[in-house]
């Protein structure tokens, strides 16, 4: 088997900065009580001002106070690390959320689906930078040592146990994940790299350390099996934006739209279903939240379709009181059926899917201004389509040609413009409604070709009268 260690060294500073407009904006997270006010972690900017993790937040006003400050939430890097295991979730069944701040699956029965690994890692690095996520890859034989190998590389494959046994001997002892105190004791004995410390007599290190010890040195060179509790995905999807300062209008909260709506896209295809009905939520301080809800008439999971079906329904709202924080709950999550697609499609790149045109129609429209039709049994071509409310299919006339293109007023037709190719078929109906009709059809053509639908009132002479046109 060969598993994948995806490592997010700034998991928690990384979080906080995809939902921030400008992310090159210099940011510190803050740890501590009141009185002593540590920073946590620091991005790049803020660093060139001379931040640094570890300092106290006096310290570090006293270099600069132009930058801007968040908490660091033990819990957010939870929540954080479970949708990364969502997002995995679509690559391999055996994902785990074992260690902080890292994502371990197993990829060997995926590789025949998603190509050769070279392919496949281009496509995992590609996705996280959409989302946002700084990361380190290691491909590894089993989970334990991939693991450990990503504290040190970045896209390193291990092919096999010769190879593993090879760069995990050149491993410093500190970077294997032992105890301190473990560590600090094989380093006062001269030893300084793992090979060093497995050249040892086993006997020897059993008396000198604990088994959990040997157990994970067994585990690293794939001796032992490490037991992993594999992610499950939740039936729900609850994510939500913290604003930074108060916000009244729509633009200012179309960025983070996009984004909540990105990571619902990348949560739905990790389960491998689609959304139907989700609801936008602005957070008030002191009022209660503005729930938008938003339908679709088919599950869907495209970002951009999501963007812009929320994006019409936001747009259609009066900001009444400023927005302190931006939620997106989804709890329908039918499964996803891709729409079929042909091989051979005219210029792609200018036509737009109709699932998307619908949805973004009826965004800007209303939900009644757009709709299908189905066939009502009814003889009258008038009344035989109707606008469609539901989405059960009604079957139509058997062995009966009805013109699916009906004109919304009859047109008469000149003698000798077209010919009677079939007819006539007398209806009479209508009766139970008080619009009753009693015509002669007759399937005609004109000289052009074209077959059309007429009729004469029965018992009246006349020129034909022209309903509808057969496709």
């Amino acid at each position: 088997m060969r598993w994948v260690c995806i490592l997010f060294p700034q998991l928690a500073l990384d979080a906080v900065l995809r939902q921030r407009p400008d992310p090159d904006e210099p940011l510190a997270l803050l740890t501590g009580p009141a009185q002593r006010r540590v920073l946590q972690a620091v991005n790049a900017s803020a660093r060139a001002l001379g931040l640094r993790a570890g300092q106290s937040m006096t310290a570090a006003q006293a270099l600069s106070k132009a930058f801007a400050t968040a908490e660091y939430d033990v819990a957010e890097i939870e929540h954080w690390q479970q949708f990364l295991a969502a997002w995995a979730y679509r690559f391999s069944s055996q994902v785990s959320v074992h260690y902080p701040r890292a994502v371990v699956f197993e990829i060997e029965s995926s590789l025949g689906l998603f190509g050769p690994w070279p392919q496949f890692e281009a496509r995992l690095r590609t996705e996280l930078g959409e989302l946002g996520f700084r990361h380190r890859i290691v491909a590894a034989p089993n989970p334990v040592a991939a693991r450990v190998l990503a504290n040190v590389y970045d896209g390193l494959v291990v092919p096999d146990n010769e190879a593993l046994q090879h760069h995990l001997g050149q491993l410093p002892v500190d970077r294997i994940a032992l105890e301190p105190a473990v560590a600090t004791a094989l380093s006062r004995m001269g030893l300084r790299t793992l090979g060093q410390v497995q050249a040892l007599p086993r006997n020897s290190l059993a008396r000198r350390f604990e088994a959990q010890v040997l157990k994970h040195l067994d585990a690293l060179s794939g001796e032992r099996q490490l037991a992993l509790a594999f992610y499950l995905p939740p039936d729900r999807f609850d994510v939500r934006i913290e604003l930074n300062f108060d916000v009244q209008s729509h633009q200012a909260l179309l960025f983070p739209l996009r984004r909540l709506t990105g990571d619902l896209s990348a949560f739905l295809c990790g389960r491998d279903s689609g959304v139907q009905r989700f609801d936008l939520h602005l957070e008030h301080a002191g009022l209660p939240d503005t729930v938008i809800k938003v339908g679709l008439l088919s599950a869907e999971r495209d970002p951009a379709m999501l963007f812009e079906l929320a994006r019409g329904r936001l747009e259609q709202v009066q900001v009444e009181a400023p927005v302190r924080g931006f939620r997106l709950r989804a709890e329908d999550l039918p499964s996803f059926v891709p729409q079929r697609q042909e091989l051979f499609d005219d210029r792609p790149q200018q036509s737009l899917p109709w699932e998307q045109l619908r949805e973004r129609l009826r965004a800007r429209l209303g939900d009644d201004a757009v709709h299908g039709l189905r066939f009502q049994a009814d003889h009258r071509p008038e009344c035989a389509w109707q606008a469609r409310v539901d989405n059960q299919l009604c079957a139509g006339l058997a062995g009966v040609q009805r013109p699916g293109w009906l004109l919304t007023q009859p047109l008469a037709i000149h003698e000798g413009s077209a010919r009677i190719l079939m007819g006539p078929e007398r209806i009479e109906s209508g009766w139970w409604d008080g619009d009753d009709v009693r015509r002669d059809y007759y399937l005609i053509e004109t000289r052009s070709g074209q077959q059309g639908w007429a009729y004469r009132a029965v018992g009246e002479g006349g020129p034909l009268w022209l309903q509808g046109w057969f496709a």
